[in-house]
């Protein structure tokens, strides 16, 4: 699936000081990461606060991105949980127009077996009607997706079609491409190893700094595709300490920040999220003036 080959940006759900979906800031986001070259963007991740966002926002979400995307590019939408039998039947109902692919997390809180992983995404594969991607962040769900696990999903069901690596472990992704067939997607979940990854093999990366700083990021993920090293890493020195910033006190606390002294968003989350802290704001602004 090439057209997920690349940058792929986990959008934040903009909100109003009143806590509600700041329509027109979603709408100029969107704008934002098309007109910097991203080449796909990620709908209602974690990113997006989407576990505080009640069907009716997640319905508006989606088709405020939808319409504002007009099929310039293709668009994934965050579709996971830990009740297999419930996200199976929420895909067979779930309006899914204008997507190209779902990704989904592995189940959490639960931690299942490796066999209960699999079982899960077997009865996921089957109920979707979109290819699917598959997501592995330990960080989040408490169960790691070994790469063995994964090989054996990508060559028992030709529709899903990748994985988001974000369990941080360079020495497990390169296992991961090691094993996997030459056509399945690995795709980066962490910004930090995105060029190391990429430059092993991967295929790129679903981003957050890259929805803040989209026409470095992508540039940078573009010439580690072509294994342009040197200038690759020029690129990622540049940028990472943001990363580490943005991430400081979790996400998307660090990115709203950044994307508040961008003028692209108002800086609000909503509870149990609560804004970075003052110091750490200082320090992203500071970043952003000075790059």
């Amino acid at each position: 699936m090439k057209e997920f080959v690349g940058i792929g940006v986990a959008l934040i759900t903009p909100f109003r000081e009143d806590s509600s979906v700041d329509v027109e800031a979603l709408e100029n986001l969107v704008e934002n990461q098309i007109e910097n070259n991203i080449d796909y963007l990620v709908v209602l991740g974690t990113t997006a606060e989407s576990a505080c966002l009640n069907k009716e926002e997640k319905e508006l979400v989606k088709s405020t991105i939808v319409k504002k995307n007009n099929s310039r590019l293709p668009l994934v939408l965050g579709a996971g949980g830990n009740n297999t039998t419930a996200l199976a039947e929420e895909l067979n109902t779930e309006n899914l127009e204008g997507f190209s692919a779902i990704l989904s997390v592995s189940p959490y809180y639960n931690k299942p077996t490796q066999e209960g992983i699999y079982q899960h995404f077997k009865v996921i594969a089957e109920a979707s009607s979109l290819p699917v991607i598959l997501y592995n962040v330990p960080g989040r769900t408490a169960s790691n997706i070994l790469p063995q696990t994964v090989n054996r999903i990508a060559r028992d069901f030709s529709n899903v079609i990748g994985i988001k690596e974000a369990a941080g472990d360079i020495v497990q992704a390169m296992k991961l491409i090691s094993l996997v067939p030459e056509d399945f997607l690995v795709i980066s979940g962490d910004d930090m190893i995105t060029l190391p990854m990429t430059l092993a093999g991967g295929k790129g990366v679903i981003s957050v700094i890259g929805q803040g700083f989209p026409k470095e990021f992508s540039e940078m993920v573009s010439l580690g595709l072509s294994g342009k090293t040197k200038e690759a890493y020029k690129i990622h020195y540049k940028i990472a300490p943001s990363i580490d910033m943005i991430f400081a006190e979790g996400n998307p606390a660090g990115i709203k920040a950044l994307l508040y002294k961008k003028g692209i968003c108002q800086n609000v989350l909503r509870l149990p999220l609560v804004k970075a802290s003052d110091d750490l704001t200082k320090q992203i602004h500071g970043f952003v003036e000075n790059f």
